[in-house]
């Protein structure tokens, strides 16, 4: 069965890059990620969909992104025990399993209806979790989160296919409608949009990158009650030294010219509230 065939076409399909990046990382012996749960998924998907080539440096970068999200969402769970989750286009993400909260946390899977039915097929029912069958651009899937407890905010790999406008309306509509808490996302700089667009993985799914954000603080200015807590925009050494050997020159290169550190950023904002 191709991916077509399972409903998977552009943006959606790109999901499949993703998890088996993390499921290649996984298998790898020095491993950041260890997501033995995406590997289970591609190998129960062998056959089913038509295998996106991920290279090595790709690999690695998806895997540092899922890893540092993942920090991020434990370290606030671990102060917010009864936090509320919102992981927004989650694809066939593994993020639950890998982090594993407790029941009390409201943990919410949000991805476009054939996603989640896929989703459903493979993942069994889990106390606290809650899948959405909605695009993040729709308004009414926010009205069925708890609006009184501290949130987390997780987009990983999906902000890039908004338009700009809509990013704004999604993020103005998160951070009016809940109690506060943290949004936590990649963003890439137009040129670093420019870049992704020949990336053959992503491109072999058609999908379209729109949205590109050069100064992590025009958020703060637009929206207020956002604040930036933390922009990543370079591996440390260890995982650098795990890239190819081009990857690693292009590293340095990027690491010791601030217009090219904003090619590629992790984020973290802060939204005020009475529970955050």
């Amino acid at each position: 069965m191709e991916a077509d065939e399972i409903g998977l076409r552009g943006v959606q399909e790109t999901l499949l890059v993703t998890l088996r990046a993390k499921a290649a990382e996984s298998a790898l012996p020095d491993s950041l990620l260890k997501d033995h749960f995406a590997a289970d998924l591609v190998r129960r998907l062998n056959g089913r969909t038509r295998a996106p080539s991920v290279g090595h440096d790709m690999t690695i970068g998806i895997a540092v992104r899922a890893y540092m999200l993942d920090r991020w969402t434990r370290a606030f769970i671990q102060r917010y025990p009864d936090a509320v989750v919102l992981n927004l286009g989650c694809g066939l993400d593994t993020r639950v399993l890998r982090l594993d909260p407790p029941p009390r946390v409201a943990w919410f899977d949000i991805d476009f209806p054939d996603v989640i039915a896929l989703r459903q097929n493979l993942f069994a029912d889990r106390a606290g979790c809650t899948t959405i069958a909605s695009s993040i651009t729709e308004r009414a899937w926010i009205d069925r989160i708890p609006d009184d407890r501290a949130t987390i905010v997780v987009a990983e790999g999906v902000l890039p296919y908004l338009s700009e406008q809509e990013v704004r309306d999604l993020l103005r509509r998160l951070t009016s409608c809940l109690s506060g808490g943290e949004i936590v996302f990649d963003a890439y700089s137009r040129l670093g949009i420019e870049i992704l667009r020949y990336n053959p993985s992503l491109r072999a799914t058609g999908a379209e990158f729109r949205w590109g954000m050069e100064d992590a603080r025009a958020l703060e200015r637009d929206l207020p009650g956002l604040t930036l807590l933390e922009e990543i925009s370079q591996y440390d050494a260890g995982q650098v030294a795990r890239l190819s050997p081009m990857a690693r020159i292009a590293a340095h290169v990027v690491s010791s010219l601030p217009m090219l550190r904003r090619l590629g950023r992790l984020l973290r904002y802060r939204f005020s509230g009475t529970a955050a």
